[in-house]
């Protein structure tokens, strides 16, 4: 029943918020008012919806620590795409052609706002979490992994593989960041600081969707398979690596950690006492 309740109210609020965020059209102010209003109250509402349905503080998301943990994730984030596009263009895949546009940077920072913490609320914090509770954090990592993944197959320009790698080097390795430092804060910074840095720096497509210019014009080419093709780098083999690079250390300290919940083994049950 927890996990309805959570649902439901993180799932409104991101629906609201989406709604929102499209109906203005790119417009640079108000995509940032609404995409931070979005995110902000995606996290007050998951906040309220768990002392309710469960009884404790939200520890995950509390404010002491944010700061740090959010900056880690953003350099992590930011990061990794900076890698794998610098791979892509060491191939001659990606070039900066110019100047892009400061507006187009604002509206894609609420857009990117708005969908990175609800994505993180709702799949790490309210479907790995619990689901996690119950077969373990290897098979929650899995599941949540493949239906991030499929969430994503209805975008523009999807397919199978874009799917596929979305799920790998995105749903798996955000599921890893929340198992190894057990808060929101640091799967919203990788989140928010790869998205950022895609649509908003370089200017590359995300997730197959065209948006405004970010704050370098550019230009892609090559075997989609290195480049990602429409659909953008997130589709390249060149993201799907770092991808497992990034999970692979994210579950070692976890296990370090202690972090990694084990499969719940239901007990036998008892024999029946034949009169």
């Amino acid at each position: 029943m927890r996990l309805l309740k959570q649902l439901v109210v993180v799932v409104a609020i991101a629906f609201v918020g989406s709604a929102g965020v499209g109906a203005v059209q790119w417009n640079p102010p108000l995509t940032l008012a609404i995409g931070v209003a979005t995110a902000v109250l995606s996290l007050l509402g998951y906040a309220w919806v768990v002392r309710r349905s469960e009884h404790r503080d939200p520890v995950e998301v509390a404010t002491r620590g944010a700061v740090g943990a959010l900056s880690r994730g953003l350099l992590i984030g930011a990061g990794m795409f900076a890698a794998v596009i610098a791979n892509i263009a060491f191939l001659g895949g990606y070039e900066v052609i110019g100047w892009g546009s400061a507006a187009g940077a604002v509206a894609f920072f609420g857009f990117t706002a708005a969908a990175a913490v609800t994505e993180e609320v709702l799949f790490r914090g309210v479907l790995f979490r619990i689901v996690e509770g119950r077969i373990g954090t290897w098979a929650a990592l899995a599941l949540t992994a493949l239906l991030f993944g499929a969430s994503h197959m209805f975008n523009p320009n999807a397919t199978l593989w874009t799917s596929l790698a979305i799920a790998i080097e995105a749903g798996g390795m955000l599921a890893a960041a929340y198992a190894a430092t057990r808060n929101l804060w640091v799967p919203i910074g990788v989140h928010f600081g790869w998205n950022f840095a895609q649509g908003g720096i370089f200017s590359s497509n995300v997730s197959g969707m065209d948006s405004p210019k970010g704050l370098l014009e550019s230009a892609t080419s090559g075997p989609a398979v290195f480049t990602g093709g429409e659909f953008g780098p997130e589709a390249s083999v060149y993201s799907v690596l770092a991808g497992v690079v990034v999970t692979a250390a994210f579950m070692w300290l976890a296990r370090r950690r202690g972090h990694i919940v084990p499969l719940r083994r239901r007990t036998a049950p008892a024999a029946t006492l034949v009169p």
